[in-house]
């Protein structure tokens, strides 16, 4: 309005400045047409900001649900470490023959699960390479001037809970096999290796030691035997566990959609 009282000032002003005063008629059609551009501006000037306010409520309830989805992603993860956590401390101080073991036990278990943090971080939590997953499990027992490990199996990729599983379950391995199995001597070796069945539905992944002490099947099953055995039942795979005097050996026999396909939450 004050808009408008101002365009009609100016307009007279122009007006008188030009010569003789102009018709009252002729006045008031200047001051409609003025009036239309003026509702003509604002109608425009509304559309505008009706679809920019639509635009905004739109990002808004993205922003939202995506906030959501990422605090209930965020907590499920949580819970599941925790109690990852959680069973890792009661079963390794429950089977511990001394406070120090005990210690030795969790640290390196729980170790084994940030590097598998790790790697799912590098991949944005969604996969990761099973050969990457492995390496990055056996370095930290592996000698770089003498290695240790021989690694071989295609490039599969991996979905989350499958990283956590066999990183966990190499861990376990690499630690019994530094200190009661091949590793445990100085010409010790461990080959692991990967392949698919031929329709490619199945993994079939061993761990095979040699150049070590002696083996003797075990007269007890140990935390670490049932914690190998129970990620491999998470993965719904097939564990085999075998002691002949040459070497220890681990198969796991898993379907592919267990590895690769995306766990619900």
């Amino acid at each position: 309005m004050v808009a408008f009282t101002m365009f009609q000032t100016e307009l007279r002003a122009e007006a008188r400045d030009q010569g003789p005063p102009a018709q009252p008629q002729d006045i008031l059609e200047a001051e409609n047409v003025s009036l239309r551009l003026l509702l003509a501006q604002a109608e425009i000037d509304a559309q505008q900001l009706l679809a920019q306010a639509g635009i905004e409520a739109k990002q808004r309830e993205a922003g939202q649900k995506l906030q959501k989805l990422i605090l209930e992603e965020l907590h499920h993860r949580i819970k599941n470490t925790l109690a990852t956590v959680s069973a890792i401390a009661s079963q390794s101080l429950r089977n511990a023959a001394s406070t120090e073991h005990a210690q030795q036990a969790i640290e390196g278990r729980l170790l084994a699960l940030g590097r598998a943090h790790d790697l799912l971080l590098q991949a944005q939590w969604t996969s990761a390479d099973l050969g990457k997953v492995v390496r990055g499990a056996t370095e930290a027992f592996d000698n770089r001037d003498a290695p240790k490990f021989s690694i071989d199996g295609p490039d599969i990729r991996m979905n989350s809970a499958a990283v956590i599983a066999i990183a966990m379950t190499l861990n376990e391995l690499c630690t019994n096999t530094t200190k009661f199995g091949a590793l445990s001597m100085p010409a010790g070796h461990v080959d692991i290796a990967w392949a698919l069945d031929d329709a490619g539905q199945r993994l079939h992944l061993t761990w095979s030691e040699r150049g070590g002490p002696p083996v003797q099947p075990p007269t007890r099953r140990s935390f670490g035997t049932r914690l190998i055995e129970t990620l491999g039942r998470q993965l719904r795979g097939e564990v085999t566990l075998s002691y002949p005097p040459e070497g220890f050996g681990y198969v796991i026999e898993v379907p592919l959609e267990a590895l690769t396909s995306q766990p619900s939450a």
